[in-house]
């Protein structure tokens, strides 16, 4: 199961890399732009045959794929130079944006497909209730063994545990705080001192329960704990709910990879280092990161929707990411050719006002080490987030 959890994410990531190339593809193709080639994979080529001026094929290495347009710089020269006036630098700015852009569409419109789909067909998961799904037999030693819901012989049992608490009891009153959901409940115990005995009410079979207990810590986290989690509800949405589901799933990826990104250099010297999981570093992933967590999530011992919603959500996650950095005013990236065209044609405006000639096309030869020294860093940065999720991997899965 694990091993197919690897095989689903690898196939959906050559399926997203290729729809960003069908998006370039598509718009190019639309606004008349000469396409010579289309293929999925690189190194040697396994098959390939052309149509009309298109070659398609495969490549022997399944990771990615490209296409050919004549003319995307200034530095590209088409193969024959009477398709000079169908160059990608021959276009009007605006679709030459459209054309770049597009990739990072295809990109959206997956994750939109995604996270619409998933709330139609099986639900928007729901766990803010006081109802356990998970009462936990220990007291964790250390945050990581919190994490990943492991327990040693010489953990201490946990307050939950030791009070009597079952899965299926809902609470109702947390220490005379009547609670009414799981952000009220957590709130709750984190506001009470470690330490401290409280008394919890739940309602088990219709019948109110009074129990007792004394609220533990877990060295490395902050708050009381008491060794429980909400059961998983899965609510299906009608379409307005879907797309707002969307909506607020898109900022959230957005405000968060943001985070991470500005944390990365300071998180670098922690992403080896024994308590990754509890610093910045272990916010930050690879696409390892990212098929390990797949290939633990649809190995889980849980239900078939949990494990669905975590993986296509993920997926959908990924294109967000992948999509949003894609756009960056950074060359290589797509946003930096972007951001290349948009100051060509302010440039160009510029002389107009002034009654000069246009400018001309961005000298690219000029961006070249600015765009091979972004290229190396986001690679040193890439390589050694691969490496940590080798050798120090983090469970992201939860």
């Amino acid at each position: 199961m694990d091993l197919l959890g690897w095989v689903i994410f690898l196939v959906a990531l050559l399926v997203s890399v290729m729809l960003h190339e069908t998006g370039h593809f598509v718009t190019a193709k639309r606004f008349g732009m000469k396409v010579t080639r289309y293929f999925v994979g690189f190194g040697p080529t396994i098959w390939s045959a052309t149509r009309g001026e298109t070659e398609y094929g495969i490549k022997a290495l399944p990771f990615g794929g490209f296409v050919k347009i004549a003319g995307m710089t200034s530095l590209d020269d088409p193969e024959n130079p009477a398709d000079e006036p169908r160059t990608f630098r021959r276009h009007p700015g605006w679709q030459r944006i459209i054309v770049l852009a597009a990739g990072s569409f295809m990109h959206f419109l997956l994750a939109l497909a995604l996270i619409v789909g998933l709330a139609l067909g099986i639900g928007i998961e729901n766990d803010n209730t006081t109802q356990l799904g998970t009462v936990s037999p220990c007291v964790a030693s250390t945050v990581t063994a919190l994490d990943n819901g492991t327990c040693t012989a010489s953990d201490k049992t946990s307050p939950a545990r030791l009070a009597g608490l079952r899965v299926g009891d809902t609470v109702t009153v947390f220490d005379g705080k009547p609670v009414r959901n799981w952000t009220q409940l957590g709130n709750a115990i984190r506001g009470t001192p470690p330490g401290s005995a409280v008394t919890i009410t739940v309602r088990r079979d219709g019948t109110l329960r009074t129990l007792h207990t004394t609220l533990a810590s877990v060295p490395g986290r902050s708050g009381a704990y008491l060794g429980i989690a909400p059961t998983v509800v899965f609510q299906v949405a009608g379409p307005p709910r879907a797309v707002e589901y969307f909506g607020s799933s898109f900022g959230q990826v957005v405000a968060g990879s943001a985070k991470g990104i500005a944390a990365l250099p300071a998180a670098l010297p922690k992403l080896f280092s024994k308590d990754r999981a509890n610093t910045a570093a272990g916010q930050v992933s690879s696409v390892v990161g990212a098929a390990e967590a797949t290939g633990a999530a649809v190995a889980a011992n849980v239900g078939w929707q949990a494990k669905v919603s975590f993986v296509l959500l993920l997926i959908a996650e990924l294109n967000i990411i992948v999509g949003v950095f894609n756009l960056l005013p950074l060359l290589p990236l797509d946003g930096g050719h972007i951001a290349a065209i948009v100051y060509e044609r302010v440039r160009a405006w510029l002389a107009r006002l002034r009654g000069r000639p246009d400018p001309g096309l961005v000298n690219m030869a000029r961006l070249l080490p600015v765009s091979f020294s972004i290229f190396m860093v986001l690679m040193f940065f890439g390589v050694m987030l691969i490496l940590a999720d080798i050798v120090n991997p983090v469970n992201i899965a939860g």
